[in-house]
């Protein structure tokens, strides 16, 4: 297949990618700088440089693409993270640049479009199992995640084949975020966001200081995507896939990290 994809080198797309490539397909992608672009001629792929929110020269860039892959994201630094204006980019992303992306798609024929989204868009349900039916959240934050599903659904609505797929918390080399937190757990400073008996990922090595979990909620809605519990299904996926994770749990995926690093 020949394959465009957006955010090939950010967090998932430089995973995603090589794993294109290495599968056998011609994978062309956004690249915004000469390093990223060099960084994607790298892992086997053809950059091209175009802006996300372009629709006419997306357009020419997905010409006779089987797939379009919308990895695009923007979010902001841990340190700024419960700071409601450092948002502003990743939704604009999301939004304007999503509706770019699928508008490119239709325009230039591509069959179909794949879009990521994120499990944290899924109301708390406790110790309850989610899947693909349970209910969905409209906090603020999320409104991006929620604009960018909806530009799939509309792909879909005019004629062509759309998926979504709603990524959980990453971890890894070369996500941000679990680098600077494997970067506190080393000197022993960790944090539990929400309720003690929420489901979500942990780093699962002993801290010597933390804070009450709660305190998270007094920031308001800028850590719900953190303080709620989401115990969410993989189940659908993997059959239709047949993909199962590399590591059973957070705490061998942290430490093979951990010694990458």
């Amino acid at each position: 297949m020949d394959v465009f994809v957006t955010g090939g080198t950010g967090a998932i797309g430089g995973h995603a990618v090589p794993a294109l490539v290495g599968a056998g397909h011609r994978v062309r992608a956004l690249a915004r700088s000469e390093e990223s672009a060099a960084a994607l001629t790298a892992a086997g792929a053809v950059p091209v440089r175009v802006s996300l929110f372009d629709a006419e020269t997306l357009t020419r860039a997905v010409d006779r693409a089987d797939a379009v892959v919308n990895l695009a994201s923007a979010l902001p630094p841990t340190a700024r993270f419960v700071f409601a204006s450092a948002w502003d980019e990743c939704y604009r992303v999301r939004s304007a640049g999503s509706a770019a992306v699928v508008d490119a798609a239709l325009a230039a024929g591509v069959p179909r479009v794949v879009q990521e989204s994120v499990a944290m868009i899924y109301a708390d349900r406790g110790a309850e199992w989610i899947d693909e039916s349970a209910a969905l959240d409209h906090y603020p934050i999320a409104r991006g995640n929620h604009a960018a599903e909806a530009s799939a659904r509309r792909f879909a609505a005019s004629g062509g084949e759309a998926v979504v797929l709603r990524f959980g918390l990453f971890y890894g080399v070369g996500a941000a975020h679990s680098e600077e937190i494997l970067a506190l757990a080393r000197r022993h400073l960790g944090f539990r966001s929400g309720r003690g008996d929420a489901y979500q990922s942990s780093i699962g090595a002993r801290t010597w200081v933390s804070g009450p979990g709660r305190l998270a909620g007094l920031l308001g809605d800028r850590t719900t995507s953190l303080t709620r519990s989401l115990r969410v299904s993989n189940a659908a996926f993997r059959s239709a896939t047949g993909w199962a994770p590399a590591y059973p749990s957070v705490h061998e995926g942290y430490r093979q990290m951990a010694a990458a690093l």
